[in-house]
């Protein structure tokens, strides 16, 4: 279930310390993604025992805060929500990231309270416009669910799109930003053209600094906390 580890991030979680967990099954095909080789050769990179896994939490269990479990989309793995339990038992908190096509099972980890965070990718309005960054034609409608239900759900959260200039306009971002409201948390994430899954996309350049901040600055007056990532300094606007 778990291909690779980083055992320790200050990154993907804020604020919080953790080691991060990666699965291998997913059921996107999003071009601009890094983490393509769990995905296409998994056989490259073998399962890991969680006897191992569990010795190094236990032994770092006095600085890490929780754990973040990321992919791929963790909510295809058969054995999350025991891997879940497993490390609340530890007494460590659980951050999930998922693409959100799979409401029924976020919506049950939740309601056993495994999960302490989630940060769901919204990578582009919820229209004929989500097959782009995808890579496939995805069920809207589902991710739509998820979208409803992580706002509603009283666990701290967040959405995240990363912009890609080939992909999104500026036009998709604000609009993202309109849907979600003054109540949520919304991150920017610059785009890296090193090793993605479309070699096509290597060649591309990242928006520019400015291009990239007209963006947020479009988008910082509709969410109630903006948090940018990539770029030189990381920066949160909005409260």
């Amino acid at each position: 279930m778990i291909h690779a580890i980083t055992e320790t991030s200050f990154l993907d979680w804020d604020g919080q310390v953790v080691t991060v967990l990666y699965t291998a099954k997913c059921n996107f095909r999003c071009p601009f993604c890094h983490n393509w080789p769990l995905m296409e050769d998994p056989e490259k990179h073998p399962e890991m025992k969680w006897a191992e896994i569990k010795k190094f939490l236990k032994k770092h269990d006095d600085f890490l805060d929780g754990v973040c479990i990321t992919g791929g989309e963790p909510t295809m793995e058969f054995g999350l929500e025991a891997l879940m339990q497993e490390i609340k038992n530890m007494g460590l908190k659980v951050k999930l990231d998922t693409n959100g096509t799979r409401p029924d099972i976020l919506k049950d980890l939740v309601k056993k309270g495994l999960v302490d965070y989630i940060a769901m990718d919204f990578k582009m309005p919820l229209d004929e416009r989500y097959s782009k960054p995808a890579g496939l034609e995805p069920d809207v409608k589902k991710i739509t669910e998820s979208v409803e239900f992580i706002i509603n759900s009283g666990i701290d959260h967040e959405f995240r799109t990363t912009i890609v200039p080939t992909i999104h306009a500026k036009d998709d971002i604000v609009e993202i930003a309109k849907y979600l409201g003054n109540k949520e948390k919304y991150a920017l994430q610059q785009f890296n053209p090193e090793n993605t899954w479309d070699i096509e996309l290597r060649d591309v350049k990242p928006l520019s600094q400015e291009e990239f901040m007209e963006i947020a600055d479009a988008c910082e007056k509709h969410v109630g906390k903006l948090v940018i990532r990539g770029l030189k300094e990381v920066t949160e606007q909005g409260i």
